[in-house]
């Protein structure tokens, strides 16, 4: 007789869940919450369902590099460098890695952020926070060996604690929710598509973007870059064939959870900061938990500054393992985090991160600014690597038992098209203030 158990089949999904978390863990960092809070306190609730349209395009593309990393016999690069060339691997690899470091110091000013409101203004404190935080990480890489492992499980634990931390606030401001439920309904506020690529305001002598909270709030959750790197988790986690219908539970989960915490947010700031004479501009995270305060008092600020540090520090470090792992991966030296070179150019991107944003703390500039233009260099970007995928996806050896499923294509062309629409947009936005100046 065998007295042995059988394991439940849910517990059996949520145990085989990970890849995905840590996929969604890098997607939502400052620039997601922030982009969130600025759709809030412009549009009250009334564009969720662009925040549910970014969210079913990025289920799809994660889905899609999932198989992606289960049928192929090697990596994205490997592949690419055997069917299209090293070259081209290794353009992949530093598009990825340009992506990674320019984001990268937006993290790092994403963790002060959320301590700033409770430390008194001093530049050696912060100095000292930044310096502290990526020395950590670095021995973190070379003190653990079977880093996946470990990182999967902080990674749930960090998404676990911006659930609740946004759960909290959420509930504490008692929105409306019936007015939460019609922000589903697709509708355009008057004058939001007067212009869709960026102008040049010749009186007021600057590029005019009626869109550029929409398009914030759709390009930090659709992250294609994000995307990419699930098929590195997954052969990470050592899923095969077997595990196919767990990547696709693994995709749609995760990256659910992404979505609903970043509605948490937006909800919080439309509930709170719609209308409100007393909120001027958001111009960081620090911001946006300042500006909760008057609302329901310090420990809504506390609880929120919590979620904050939660999404950067969990950014902080995936974001850096992608970028060191591709760009080696391109080179062809190794696509795993445990690896010699993947680890070594993951400093790399700690350390130019890390410097960036020391040089930013010392020179007194605005982390808005620099947040905009590593969203701009990511978007210029992302669609060499949607075309990677797609190619990857659709050529004559994936059918039969690889055949990647239709959907899973149709909804990646369509990321692609909105990747390189966003790229135009990004190019007008940069050579306006050029042509005009």
């Amino acid at each position: 007789m065998n007295d042995q158990q059988p394991i439940n089949p849910f517990k059996r999904i949520l145990r085989s869940l990970g890849p995905a978390i840590i996929t969604a863990s890098v997607v939502l960092g400052p620039g997601s919450i922030l982009s969130a809070s600025k759709i809030g306190h412009t549009y009250a609730y009334q564009m969720i369902w662009v925040l549910v349209i970014a969210v079913i395009m990025m289920i799809a593309m994660t889905a899609l590099s999932a198989r992606l990393g289960i049928q192929l016999e090697g990596t994205i690069c490997d592949e690419l460098a055997k069917r299209a060339g090293r070259p081209i691997a290794i353009a992949t690899g530093i598009i990825l890695f340009l992506i990674a470091a320019c984001f990268q110091f937006s993290n790092n000013l994403g963790v002060l952020a959320a301590v700033e409101p409770f430390i008194d203004d001093g530049s050696n404190l912060s100095l000292g926070i930044i310096i502290g935080m990526n020395a950590f990480i670095i021995m973190a890489l070379y003190g653990f060996k079977h880093l996946y492992g470990l990182i999967e499980k902080l990674m749930k634990l960090l998404v676990g604690i911006m659930m609740v931390a946004f759960a909290i606030n959420l509930f504490q401001v008692k929105p409306d929710w019936l007015a939460a439920l019609s922000g589903f309904i697709p509708s355009i506020p008057e004058g939001t598509f007067d212009t869709i690529l960026p102008k040049w305001d010749a009186g007021a002598d600057k590029v005019t973007d009626q869109m550029t909270p929409l398009v914030a709030l759709y390009a930090t959750t659709f992250s294609v870059a994000g995307a990419f790197y699930q098929s590195y988790l997954v052969r990470q986690k050592g899923w095969t064939r077997d595990n196919l219908k767990q990547g696709l539970i693994d995709s749609t989960l995760g990256i659910s959870a992404l979505g609903l915490i970043t509605m948490m947010v937006l909800i919080t700031a439309a509930t709170v900061l719609y209308q409100n004479p007393d909120v001027t501009a958001l111009n960081s995270v620090s911001d946006v938990a300042k500006s909760l305060e008057p609302a329901f008092g310090k420990s809504a600020m506390v609880i929120f500054s919590l979620g904050i540090f939660a999404g950067a520090f969990s950014s902080f470090l995936v974001n850096a393992m992608i970028g060191g792992s591709i760009l080696a991966d391109g080179f062809g030296l190794g696509g795993y985090i445990d690896q010699k070179w993947p680890k070594l150019f993951t400093v790399f991107a700690l350390l130019v991160g890390m410097a960036v944003a020391i040089y930013t703390k010392t020179m007194g500039q605005k982390p808005v600014g620099l947040i905009i233009f590593a969203q701009s260099l990511t978007v210029l970007g992302i669609p060499m690597l949607a075309v990677a995928m797609l190619w990857l996806a659709t050529r004559a050896d994936m059918k039969g038992k690889n055949a990647i499923p239709a959907w899973m294509k149709i909804l990646g062309f369509v990321g692609l098209i909105s990747s390189v629409f966003l790229a135009l947009r990004t190019a007008v936005k940069l050579l306006l203030p050029l042509i005009n100046g």
